[in-house]
């Protein structure tokens, strides 16, 4: 198995305006944006200064994603081995395909799926390489540090992703009225959290934290570039501030930092 089996690797946003959108990450994250010429299609990299990789990418929502209902969205792809045994899994416990499997020239094969309660992820095997990539710096400002679920009950749902990729449980949080925040480790490392989402929160999702320098300075350039806060400030675990946001085009997203 690849050393980062069951890890998220890469974070791809699909959206109505790919310019706009790249523009309004430039000026909140620092991201660069480039484009590569796919066979099928242009694709937008994004990337972190000083980095040798990229951590996401771009997509133009279709008109058969719009037709579907499908928003303006950040999802996570989760590195496995084989995509296609990996759905046999997949539906077994409960999960579903949203997307059949699918080859991307001298990238790699991937599927849409989501997990029993609907939240959408995207399983992805990159084609073999002598030399794999390096990983970006863990914790630099641009980088994606923190992985959260909002859907079912974590002891619910935690057993499908624990079968599938071998996640494991850490520390489990009391919420109070809004039930356990329950820490997951991947490979060790603690990187991500479950809980159940509110009552008025249409559907299951996966969202995604980046890190800045500071909290307050990071949200005036989100609502400087035309974005808007939906929750936070707010301090957690003691040592960290984070704010919930959304794009222009109205896509969720959220940012860390270790200080205000």
């Amino acid at each position: 198995m690849p050393e980062e089996f069951g890890q998220f690797i890469w974070y791809e946003l699909m959206t109505t305006d790919v310019a706009a959108a790249a523009a309004f990450y430039k000026a909140v994250a620092g991201w660069s944006a480039k484009t590569v010429n796919m066979p099928s299609m242009d694709y937008t990299v994004l990337e972190v200064a000083g980095e040798p990789v990229g951590i996401g990418g771009i997509l133009e929502l279709q008109a058969i994603h719009l037709a579907e209902g499908i928003p303006p969205n950040w999802t996570g792809y989760i590195l496995i081995d084989d995509v296609d045994l990996c759905l046999a899994d997949l539906v077994m416990l409960g999960g579903s395909v949203r997307r059949q499997p699918e080859d991307i020239p001298g990238v790699g094969r991937l599927a849409v799926v989501a997990d029993p309660f609907g939240g959408v992820f995207i399983v992805f095997t990159p084609v073999p390489m002598e030399n794999p990539l390096p990983c970006v710096t863990p914790g630099k400002p641009g980088t994606v540090v923190w992985n959260e679920l909002l859907g079912g009950d974590p002891d619910v749902v935690f057993p499908f992703y624990e079968k599938l990729f071998g996640w494991k449980k850490a520390e489990a949080i009391d919420m109070g009225e809004k039930g356990t925040y329950q820490l997951v480790s991947i490979n060790g490392e603690v990187c991500c959290g479950m809980m159940r989402k509110p009552d008025e929160c249409p559907m299951a999702f996966w969202s995604f934290y980046v890190a800045v320098d500071s909290l307050d300075a990071a949200l005036a350039r989100i609502t400087d570039a035309g974005g808007a806060i939906v929750f936070g400030p707010r301090e957690v675990f003691g040592d960290r501030w984070i704010a919930q946001a959304t794009d222009p085009q109205g896509a969720y997203f959220n940012v860390v930092a270790e200080k205000r």
